[in-house]
């Protein structure tokens, strides 16, 4: 029968469980076979045990296994003489430093120590004090509790087909954690509207919501990433608030807060894109199509350890415990503040749409989707407009005006033509050359209504009568017309008749007003 090859390391458990056994009478040969060692190890141990001076049961001062340990083979040739431990504290602080690494803090202790312990011995005992200062959590994640969502180190190249030009696309990543279900997909940018619908088409897929997402701080996503109070911004908190989950931002530069999706990106680029390295893709749609096609076979192939494949974990324990997608879409909409403008209007995309005169000076809240634009202040909506495609002009709703403004509102230069010739031709002559002899004909909206106004004040034989002076003498002007009406110069008659009116083609007539 050959002979058992023994390669388990003796433990200080070990150690202990010889000196017992010793004491108890038993043999170097029965101690060797109940505790797996070689005879030799368990000999050699007895040997150092009575060279110590130790027996069984030990002092209570060798309780500690170092202590023991330092007994045992603080003599003998390959441990050091020089036992002073470093400061692991102290150490782990210096590794912060730039440019500072295990090895130099290895040597600056030898220095000081020249019989101190090895570089081996050094690097396991920092390990054991930084595992026992910051311990790991292991996290047991609650069927239909998390989703986490990141994105891909890695990019692929997307072609142009008409221009030629090479885009990068990103590779946008969830995991269900319970069940390791994953999701990707692609998009041009890491922005908002890109990571929002990646977080939509995700939920999609999974065809449920957890009861919180973890992601990371994304610039595009969190406004502060603040752990205990983050900042999330209002087209992502709107998106939470729709599918009635909650945001969890991970802290800065703490991988292990979404491990689960760590471990899925790593997943993803391995079976996924590294998979697709040799094809070459000329849009994202055959992009996406193709990362279906390799996401389905990865979410059906059975794990290692588990046994069962992603879907099937997924069926058995987690889509019962999901959340109901809810019957409307999340439509998505950019929020914006705004200032009100003088004019109660806000500039939004290079248009400029109306709000209540009374919030003029105030901040507005401005929301954007697709088709609407709407204005918020004090949490309450205040104006809704349909969003102008084109970016230039105003969009403006008469009952945001002041009063004195709607007066003007709906007055065009043929609107008030038309009512002055109501009161005559030469009226209406003359409220034409008010507009046509100015840069701007808004320009002599105001005088025109003023001529009109003196209706209510004087007979309309007489204001014609005034107009038709005002126009033989050229004073074509509000003030021209109420002095001749206040001197009674319309009732004069004039010393010479007036000269008619120059041929011209912007001018139409005395019969146009008949």
């Amino acid at each position: 029968m050959p002979r058992r090859k023994h390669t388990k390391r003796t433990t200080v458990k070990d150690i202990r469980a010889i000196l017992r056994l010793t004491q108890e009478g038993l043999s170097v040969r029965a101690i060797s076979e109940r505790l797996d060692l070689s005879k030799t190890s368990v000999a050699t141990y007895q040997l150092r045990a009575r060279e110590a001076g130790l027996g069984w049961p030990l002092a209570p001062a060798y309780d500690d296994d170092r202590a023991l340990e330092r007994v045992l083979f603080g003599r003998v040739g390959r441990p050091p003489q020089d036992l002073a431990e470093p400061d692991w504290s102290v150490v782990a602080q210096e590794l912060k430093r730039p440019g500072v690494t295990l090895t130099l803090l290895w040597q600056e202790y030898r220095t000081a120590h020249p019989d101190g312990y090895g570089y081996t011995w050094f690097c396991e005992q920092y390990g054991v004090f930084k595992r026992r200062a910051n311990p790991t959590f292991r996290h047991r994640h609650e069927a239909g509790a998390v989703m986490q969502t990141d994105y891909a180190g890695h990019t692929v190249e997307v072609v142009d087909p008409e221009t030629g030009e090479i885009r990068q696309a990103q590779i946008f990543v969830a995991v269900l954690a319970a069940s390791s279900l994953t999701f990707a997909m692609a998009s041009f940018s890491q922005k908002l509207p890109d990571w929002i619908a990646g977080q939509i088409c995700a939920l999609n897929y999974f065809g449920g919501v957890p009861k919180a997402i973890v992601c990371d701080n994304l610039k595009a996503g969190v406004v502060k990433a603040l752990w205990f109070e983050p900042t999330l911004n209002q087209t992502f908190a709107a998106m939470a608030e729709h599918y009635d989950t909650t945001i969890l931002p991970t802290r800065s530069r703490k991988p292990r807060d979404k491990g689960k999706v760590e471990g899925a990106v790593l997943i993803v680029e391995r079976w996924i894109l590294a998979r697709l390295r040799h094809r070459r893709f000329f849009g994202l749609a055959d992009l996406n199509a193709a990362i279906a096609i390799l996401l389905d076979d990865l979410n059906n192939r059975a794990m290692r350890q588990v046994g069962r494949s992603r879907r099937q974990l997924f069926e058995e324990i987690e889509r019962a415990a999901l959340t109901p997608l809810p019957a409307i879409p999340f439509e998505y909409a950019e929020w914006k503040t705004a200032k009100v403008h003088p004019d109660y209007h806000v500039e939004v995309d290079k248009t400029f749409y109306s709000v209540p005169h009374r919030l003029i000076g105030r901040r507005v809240d401005v929301r954007l989707t697709y088709r609407t634009v709407e204005i918020f202040y004090d949490h309450k909506r205040v104006a809704s407009h349909v969003r102008r495609s084109q970016r230039c002009g105003h969009v403006t709703v008469n009952e945001h005006m002041p009063k004195a403004h709607q007066r003007y509102a709906n007055i065009t230069p043929v609107s008030l033509i038309k009512m002055a010739a109501r009161i005559g031709v030469n009226a209406a002559m003359l409220v034409e050359r008010m507009m046509r002899e100015r840069p701007h004909p808004e320009q002599g909206y105001r005088s025109a209504m003023g001529i009109m106004a003196l209706a209510r004040r004087y007979e309309r034989q007489r204001l014609e009568a005034a107009c038709e002076r005002a126009l033989s003498i050229n004073a074509v002007s509000y003030t021209s017309v109420s002095a001749i009406l206040k001197s009674g110069l319309d009732q004069a008659r004039p010393s010479e008749p007036a000269k008619a009116t120059p041929a011209h083609a912007n001018i139409r007539g005395g019969a146009y007003y008949q």
